[in-house]
């Protein structure tokens, strides 16, 4: 124990915190999609002259699929490290692995160490956001607190996915756009990772995970079942969201004939609005505790705004239904990290980290659904049909959980 007074954590100190991590996180985010852009090109490069397209894609497809599945994998077990060593040593694990793994690869020309760049990158990538989370539930006093800290941490990480591959697009064209110039996003989002390090280091105490400086908490019950179900429902969020975005982009090119800026408007939009629904749902004019309320209700506004999306031909209507994709989107995500948080008891770090990995096993599945789904013969639309369904089926756990996580929650504050 640090033998600090309960209020040695003052509000300067934790404001500081907070900046790093969202610093931290915001560069763990642009580091997945900075090369997304550019990627099939760069893999067509490395693979020659005589690849072909099937070639390029399905290469594309694994180096992705290869980034989420590490985080699936590592994201669980650097949750439960930074429970027993701290949360200040697993974060500069992560941002010093992170940011000299791309600066390492940014330097090497091969498709073999490009996969070994996306699996190295998953892996420390995965001890970052769930330890800041966790790092968030740990200094915040009361639920709002620890309502609004978090959604700060997450608006960080939305940011940084939608910087990322215009930032990528942006760097690579600056110095000329040839092989070696496609390098040199991974070097930049390199660097701001090794700064995000050093301000973790600078503001984050080394006894933060053990509660030890006698920080006041707010009274979490650890409710395994029910973070179980939460879990769950964020698996399905995720897997929602991806068949989304598959299917959006393909739907848009090849039976509405959009050109790709207006394709590019639609996902901007669907960021835009998760930015914004995620900023007011934890906002001063929100009780932490109301916000279990609207879990059904999203999923239920989803699967329907996905079951309309192939019955729309205009671009106008799409933009509505896909406004409402993503505003549930953005409704969903905060809320159940909160929750989660709430009934972890003090293994946050490790329940947050299975939350990690359920997202991202999630986002990987449904990617993968997407593609394959959606010119099926027998079942038209299926990609959209099939998931709306299943979302349908969440809106009951949803009504379940409005109920168990007020019994089972912390006292209001």
């Amino acid at each position: 124990m640090s033998g600090q007074p309960s209020g040695a954590v003052n509000a300067p100190r934790t404001g500081h915190m907070l900046l790093s991590l969202m610093l931290a996180v915001f560069a763990i985010s642009v580091g997945f999609g900075v090369l997304l852009q550019e990627l099939p090109d760069l893999v067509g490069q490395m693979l020659g002259e005589g690849s072909t397209a099937v070639q390029v894609s399905r290469t594309t497809g694994l180096l992705t699929a290869l980034y989420m599945f590490a985080l699936f994998l590592c994201a669980p077990v650097w949750g439960h490290l930074s429970d027993r060593w701290g949360r200040r040593p697993v974060l500069l694990i992560g941002l010093t692995g992170f940011g000299a793994t791309m600066l390492v690869f940014a330097a090497l020309q091969s498709l073999s160490a490009l996969y070994a760049e996306r699996a190295l990158s998953g892996l420390f990538a995965a001890a970052v956001t769930p330890v800041a989370l966790a790092t968030v539930t740990d200094v915040s006093a009361t639920r709002a607190e620890l309502g609004r800290r978090l959604t700060f941490v997450s608006l960080a990480g939305v940011s940084g996915f939608l910087l990322g591959p215009a930032l990528g697009v942006a760097l690579t064209r600056a110095v000329g756009g040839s092989g070696a110039a496609m390098m040199v996003p991974l070097a930049a989002t390199g660097g701001l990772a090794l700064v995000a390090a050093s301000a973790v280091a600078l503001t984050v105490g080394r006894a933060t995970a053990t509660r030890s400086e006698g920080v006041r908490q707010p009274a979490r019950l650890a409710a395994p079942h029910l973070v179980r179900w939460l879990l769950a429902l964020g698996f399905v969020v995720s897997a929602g969201v991806a068949v989304f975005e598959v299917g959006l982009a393909l739907r848009g090119r090849e039976d509405l004939g959009l050109d790709p800026a207006q394709i590019a408007m639609m996902f901007t939009l669907c960021s835009g609005v998760m930015i914004v629904v995620q900023a007011a749902v934890f906002s001063p004019l929100v009780r932490p505790d109301v916000t279990r309320w609207l879990i059904a209700p999203a999923f239920a506004v989803m699967a329907a705004a996905l079951f309309a999306i192939p019955l729309t031909s205009g671009f106008l209507p799409m933009l509505v239904e896909v406004g409402a994709v993503a505003a549930s989107a953005g409704i969903l995500s905060p809320i159940l990290t909160y929750w989660v948080a709430s009934h972890s008891g003090p293994k946050s770090g490790a329940e947050l980290g299975k939350q990690t990995a359920a997202a991202s096993l999630g986002a990987a599945l449904g990617s993968a659904a997407g593609g394959l789904l959606y010119d099926v013969t027998w079942l038209p639309n299926a990609a959209f049909v099939l998931t709306a369904g299943v979302i349908a089926l969440a809106v009951w756990p949803g009504l379940w959980l409005t109920g168990q996580l007020v019994a089972r929650g912390a006292p209001r504050r």
